[in-house]
């Protein structure tokens, strides 16, 4: 289960959620949500990252409004400013880079659906992202520019995924290689869109989510180790 300590808060004056490890190891990661909005489930995620040494902040983006059925997410999905967007992704990475807690030069940023598509592009915008994960990302808005993509990618996706389907990431693996970039993507059997959120159990695969937490922690640990 994906379940964080009530670790984190939000930043008094900001629309950030900031979750700070007791042990930290010097790296920080940006978590952005799904299209639901800045959710408890983003929230405890933030909270499992610091629980594994990590200083985690995850941006409001929808400005503290939050969805509770599909239709108001995919309102507030489809509504959202990408251009104003990735400038609050910028800013959030320039505010978890001054933290004490993080020393290392380079953040990673984790994303899940609407966020694993904003992580790619988080890293086309900014310099200072050492290591990307994407978790099922999908926005038709939403196009990076692949040529400024210096950071690695980890992408995790379900098989079953209706809106990431497995053509779909091999177009994307392909998008990124053809323009330089590397990734390293894993898709799983028997596992669909959101299959991450343990809060939607119609969703939740806990296998895959286990698997892909393993894998997510060791690649980040790894990827922003090098850029120390």
């Amino acid at each position: 289960m994906v379940k964080g300590g009530n670790v984190g808060q939000q930043i008094p004056g900001t629309n950030y959620y900031l979750a700070i490890p007791e042990n930290p190891l010097g790296m920080g990661v940006i978590v952005i949500q799904e299209w639901w909005g800045l959710v408890p489930h983003i929230q405890s995620i933030s909270d499992r990252f610091a629980e594994a040494g990590f200083a985690a902040l995850a941006p409001d983006l929808y400005q503290g409004e939050t969805a509770t059925s599909p239709d108001e997410a995919q309102r507030m999905f489809m509504a959202l400013n990408i251009e104003q967007t990735a400038k609050e992704l910028e800013s959030a990475v320039d505010c978890l880079l001054k933290h004490p807690s993080v020393t290392h030069k380079k953040l990673g940023v984790v994303g899940f659906c609407l966020g694993g598509q904003l992580a790619l592009l988080a890293a086309t915008v900014s310099d200072q992202i050492g290591a990307v994960v994407d978790f099922y990302g999908i926005h038709p808005n939403v196009h990076p520019d692949f040529s400024k993509l210096t950071a690695p990618v980890l992408g995790l996706f379900g098989e079953q995924d209706d809106f990431v389907p497995p053509a779909a990431v091999q177009q994307l693996a392909a998008q990124i290689q053809q323009a330089g970039g590397t990734i390293e993507a894993h898709v799983y059997p028997n596992a669909g869109h959101a299959f991450f959120n343990d809060t939607r159990p119609e969703a939740y695969n806990p296998a895959a989510a286990e698997d892909a937490w393993n894998r997510t922690v060791a690649f980040l640990q790894q990827r922003l180790i090098t850029v120390e």
